[in-house]
């Protein structure tokens, strides 16, 4: 695979599709999505930081850049490269930052279906517990790791929602139900934490775009256009075994019942050069991970809209 194939192709907006690089450390192998890689380059010798996370290899100065560089295999407790001339620097992006992950070879890109890709049971690759989703092939299994937690490990500062809750100050209590479709566990248990502090404690949780949708069906089953009794507003990561939420938010915007239903995607994965996929499939508003405090001042205007619009004209 040569380096500048690395997302080339782009895929259609809410077609339930994903693209993976398949890369390996020893002989376990790894996947990351397309769309997170900018470039995958021969290692260059990194500058150490002093006090450095164990795992944190140093810095590389690149393409006017400064990326820190992390040692998966060192994050993940396999032993180190034994043949360290095949090793690959996969650079990546995401959460608006750069980060360089040193692998041990990269082997191809995969297109499939977030269908295929499994909410992960039993597994459990190390205590980090970063697995977020596995793809069975007849000959192998590649694993999907949760680089959003991995990088909060190594750099807990990169997160500061603590300080960005206690910037918007006492809240009150709303009585607006939101729901939450968000496969990291990590991640997940921050906006748990977030939510209720934020003002609206009746929100409810699902592990991927699949188990949100299902949840919706259900309601509306039982509701019918009385859904608001149910759910004000839908917050969905993009990146989700079995259902995206490009997927996720284009199902609920071509639902007779549901179209009205204000959803915000909320996902590191927020670029300039992405942000038309959330436009094309109806998305109300974007967020890049970790802007907690702007996903607060959006929930509060779409559900202000939201009541504003079930209002009788005088």
């Amino acid at each position: 695979m040569a380096v500048n194939e690395v997302g080339s192709s782009i895929l259609l907006s809410g077609t339930n599709e994903v693209e993976i690089v398949e890369f390996s450390i020893q002989s376990t192998i790894l996947g990351i999505n397309v769309v997170k890689v900018r470039e995958i380059i021969v290692p260059i010798p990194p500058v150490e930081i002093p006090l450095a996370h164990p795992c944190m290899e140093g810095i590389i100065q690149l393409r006017g850049s400064v990326i820190p560089v992390i040692d998966l295999a060192k994050f993940l407790g396999l032993p180190p490269s034994e043949n360290p001339g095949q090793d690959k620097f996969i650079i990546t992006e995401f959460n608006q930052r750069k980060y360089a992950f040193h692998v041990h070879d990269v082997q191809r890109i995969h297109r499939l279906s977030w269908t295929r890709i499994e909410k992960p049971s039993e597994v459990n690759l190390t205590e980090q517990n970063c697995v977020t989703g596995l793809v069975r092939f007849e000959d192998k299994m590649i694993l999907l790791l949760d680089f959003e937690r991995i990088v909060l490990e190594i750099s807990p500062e990169t997160s500061d929602y603590e300080q960005k809750i206690d910037e918007l100050g006492e809240r009150p209590k709303s009585e607006k139900k939101i729901v939450v479709a968000e496969d990291s566990p990590t991640l997940r248990k921050i906006l748990q934490d977030y939510m209720p502090r934020l003002g609206y404690p009746q929100t409810k949780f699902f592990a991927n775009g699949q188990e949100a949708w299902d949840y919706l069906e259900t309601v509306v089953r039982q509701n019918g256009d009385d859904y608001h009794n149910s759910v004000d507003l839908l917050i969905t990561d993009i990146e989700m075994p079995v259902m995206d939420g490009h997927y996720l938010t284009k199902n609920v915007k071509t639902h007779p019942v549901l179209k009205d239903l204000p959803v915000v995607i909320f996902s590191s994965l927020i670029t300039d050069d992405l942000r038309h996929k959330g436009e094309s499939v109806g998305a109300d508003a974007q967020v890049s991970k970790p802007e907690h405090q702007k996903l607060a001042v959006i929930i509060d205007e779409l559900l202000c809209d939201s009541d504003m619009a079930g209002m009788p004209a005088h």
